[in-house]
């Protein structure tokens, strides 16, 4: 089963992201504010969910996961408008995909593994 990389805006305008096998679901338990909701939703109440997309597995899921919560506000939210995690981090998400692996480097070749855009 594939898993996603899922993004939820909250009531008082900040981002939530995770990963899930199944985006429809874990939103809904995230709505239902159970104890399957995950702690920072029960202090900021999810308003609408504004990004899903297939990563692959488990693995690379995480990955993006922990990539996406380093970028900055503002590159989230052009993440967000894109509708796609390769559309804004152009070369370096697709050869990591292809690698499975994390080691990039940014376009001034620094090495900070294209997580800090610098």
């Amino acid at each position: 089963m594939p898993w996603h990389l899922y993004v939820i805006r909250t009531v008082d305008h900040t981002l939530y992201a995770g990963v899930t096998t199944d985006v429809a679901r874990r939103f809904r338990e995230h709505l239902r504010q159970g104890h399957k909701t995950a702690r920072y939703l029960r202090a900021h109440k999810p308003k609408e969910l504004v990004f899903a997309q297939e990563i692959g597995d488990q693995s690379m899921a995480l990955k993006a996961e922990y990539w996406f919560k380093r970028l900055s506000r503002s590159r989230k939210e052009r993440v967000i408008r894109a509708g796609r995690l390769d559309l804004v981090a152009g070369a370096g998400w697709a050869k990591a995909r292809e690698a499975s692996g994390w080691d990039l480097e940014c376009a001034c070749n620094c090495r900070c593994s294209a997580l800090s855009f610098c």
